[in-house]
């Protein structure tokens, strides 16, 4: 089992990024999946999920700024931010869901926004 984030990185406020997740081919077809953030000091929090069918799910604090998308072909989910604030410094980690909870994790890729 296996997920890997990449698109992480330093960004001014207003910026936009590009978080990708390959995943196992084995444990990503029709899976639900998800992206988490969590800071230093906090729980880890939910941003945004998407069904095996593509149903969608935002956090009210991101909704209208990040999109969760997934390429069923390239075993591969997206979360594409826009507007990014500095609020939105976290790592994101990319979750395999079972029933609506996470049961596979990624390692996380850390997203500063900054000036």
């Amino acid at each position: 089992v296996q997920l890997v984030e990449s698109g992480g990185g330093l960004v001014q406020p207003g910026g936009s990024l590009r978080l990708s997740c390959v995943v196992s081919r084995t444990i990503f077809s029709s899976r639900d999946m998800a992206w988490y953030r969590q800071v230093p000091g906090s729980q880890r929090e939910l941003v945004a999920s998407i069904s095996g069918g593509g149903s969608t799910n935002y956090a009210a604090s991101v909704k209208g700024r990040f999109f969760i998308s997934r390429d069923n072909a390239k075993n591969t989910v997206y979360l594409q931010m826009n507007s990014l604030k500095p609020g939105d410094t976290a790592v994101y980690y990319c979750a395999a869901l079972t029933w609506g909870a996470p049961r596979y994790w990624g390692q996380g890729t850390q997203v500063t926004v900054s000036s």
